[in-house]
């Protein structure tokens, strides 16, 4: 009996070269149209709504008005901090998921100041103490398990996750003691009153201030991590531990200073929600942007450039996912469905960015 030939398997995936960007931007798009068109037969089947007014009414959530806008480009601000925190991180391959912590244990540090030096120190002074303070404890928050992992190799995953709980439940003790009124149990707003502590207008704009620091602070951490020798030094601990201390770099030096900026920026993002936006101080206030920041991060392929546009279309989607339930009296789930089957497109088109599809040959019959 004759040897039967081996088949090839009817396609096996390769990686592929490098697409001009207007091609993988194509991509993207592609999978974009794709969802909404998903998305559209979705909502005909499940609710017998027009997926247009569907579609008008998301835009609205977010463009309908002025003040629309302002908030949603506030919210994009915040969860493009929060992403610029994690990504030097990330680079370094230090899976840093506790951003949640660290940005609420800056919200704790604003709302101190805020509460115990309101009448002691002018109102300059509770500002610069703000911002130092909320600097400190992202930094002191984010150096905890960077310590543990160079010094002891720990999981640096489970680590910061843990520390997420341990902030929230500082967070819910303060909240118990400084509460106002007595017996709610929450904090209203700070120094309602006096406005100590409030940060000020930026061209007597309510919303600006946090949207300019972000943008500059997006630029400063493109340059850091693309030009300078700290983020060379990043990029190689991530590529290789062994390579990079082959090279001469002390990655425990690299792993602790990322970290503590980490976790510094993390605490200008809770200096921002409490100083600046909000004025209080609660276990929700970062509201789970630690965790939606970790897909912005990786959707930009760790760019804080692109990072913006990830950013804007994530609170983009959140916000109209919300005038949806409202205005068309569907609920939120709904919406979410939505939101979930457009980011499956989303991140399932950066698969065939990055790879490619070879389907077997069809043999040549011999002749007989």
């Amino acid at each position: 009996m004759s040897d039967a030939k081996k088949r090839e398997p009817l396609f096996h995936i390769s990686k592929r070269e490098a697409l001009p960007w207007f091609a993988v931007w194509g991509i993207r798009a592609a999978a974009i149209i794709l969802a909404l068109l998903v998305c559209a037969l979705i909502s005909v089947i499940m609710t017998g709504q027009n997926p247009l007014q569907i579609y008008s009414t998301i835009f609205y959530g977010s463009f309908g008005s002025a003040r629309k806008i302002w908030v949603m480009l506030q919210n994009v601000a915040i969860l493009l901090c929060i992403s610029l925190a994690v990504t030097p991180a990330f680079r370094m391959r230090f899976w840093n998921i506790g951003c949640e912590g660290q940005a609420l244990i800056g919200c704790l540090a604003s709302a101190a100041c805020m509460i115990l030096f309101k009448d002691a120190l002018p109102h300059w002074l509770v500002i610069v103490f703000m911002i130092l303070s909320s600097i400190i404890a992202g930094a002191v928050w984010g150096l905890i398990p960077a310590f543990f992992k160079a010094r002891f190799n720990t999981n640096e995953t489970l680590f910061t996750l843990m520390m997420n709980y341990v902030a929230t439940q500082l967070v819910a003790y303060f909240c118990v003691v400084w509460e106002s009124p007595k017996g709610s149990g929450q904090i209203g707003v700070i120094n309602l009153s006096s406005k100590v502590g409030w940060m000020p207008n930026l061209f007597g704009n309510k919303y600006l201030l946090s949207v300019v620091v972000v943008l500059i602070i997006c630029g400063l951490m493109y340059f850091y991590l693309t030009y300078s020798k700290h983020g060379y030094e990043i990029s190689v601990v991530g590529e290789s531990e062994n390579t990079a201390r082959y090279v001469g770099i002390r990655v425990n030096r690299v792993i602790i200073r990322t970290m503590l900026l980490s976790g510094a920026v993390c605490g200008v993002a809770g200096l921002l929600l409490t100083g600046d936006i909000n004025h209080t101080l609660s276990t929700t206030l970062v509201g789970g942007r630690g965790f939606t920041a970790v897909m912005v991060s990786w959707l930009a392929k760790f760019n804080p450039i692109w990072m913006i546009l990830t950013s804007f279309l994530l609170v983009f989607m959140q916000r109209g996912a919300g005038e949806v339930a409202s205005k068309i009296g569907l609920n939120e789930s709904f919406s979410d469905i939505l939101t979930g089957v457009i980011l499956f497109f989303i991140i399932g088109c950066e698969f065939f960015i990055s790879y490619k599809i070879n389907f077997r040959k069809r043999e040549a019959k011999g002749r007989v």
